[in-house]
């Protein structure tokens, strides 16, 4: 896994959104795993390339290793885009893992692609107060090391947990996760993800 900056010309960023049938909570008893994947242009966000992916689950349910649920079929969704995005912004974690090797690092090493893991949960690590303010974000740390950033994208609503995967700087990943989100929550490559993902 690569820390520093490693990018390209970014034109087109990604999102990918993953749900199973038959189960809760990221696939706990799901026996389908469906892989939605939404390439954006940049810097105009609008939805350029899609592929859906569908296939039977085959490693068990265990936190902390869901990477091992997902990734298959997101590599088979991934496999179905006319190329390849040239940054990937996943649901999930990267260096902000007990392992520190969550999807977002899965996903960018096996690709070769810069990654962003972009969580809308804390998995694990500690941090001192975010401000209300939209476009504050303050280190999210585990023991002394620096594992992540805790990041508001909108004033007073709950912030995301943004990490390193693969060829991208923590500074630098935070400031994808801003240039890709516009005035809701959630960055624009993983709405569009979910909408595909949703069938809407």
């Amino acid at each position: 896994m690569v820390r520093y900056d490693a990018l390209g010309e970014v034109r087109r960023v990604a999102g990918v959104d993953v749900g199973f049938a038959g189960g809760r909570h990221r696939g706990r008893g799901g026996h389908l795993a469906r892989a939605a994947v939404a390439v954006l242009t940049f810097p105009g966000l609008s939805l350029c390339d899609q592929a859906v992916a569908q296939r039977p689950v085959t490693f068990p349910y265990v936190p902390g290793l869901l990477s091992f649920r997902e990734v298959p079929v997101v590599l088979e969704a991934l496999a179905g885009l006319a190329r390849l995005p040239d940054l990937l912004l996943c649901d999930g974690q990267g260096l902000a893992h007990p392992r520190r090797f969550g999807i977002a690092c899965h996903l960018g090493v096996l690709l070769d692609l810069p990654a962003i893991g972009v969580a809308k949960r804390r998995l694990i690590g500690r941090h001192e107060a975010l401000p209300q303010e939209k476009g504050a974000w303050v280190p999210l740390y585990d023991g002394d090391e620096c594992i992540g950033a805790v990041v508001r994208t909108r004033t007073g609503v709950q912030p995301l947990y943004v990490s390193v995967g693969h060829r991208v700087s923590l500074e630098s990943a935070v400031d994808w996760v801003f240039r890709c989100t516009t005035r809701y929550r959630l960055p624009e490559t993983t709405r569009a993800a979910h909408r595909l993902a949703s069938g809407a």
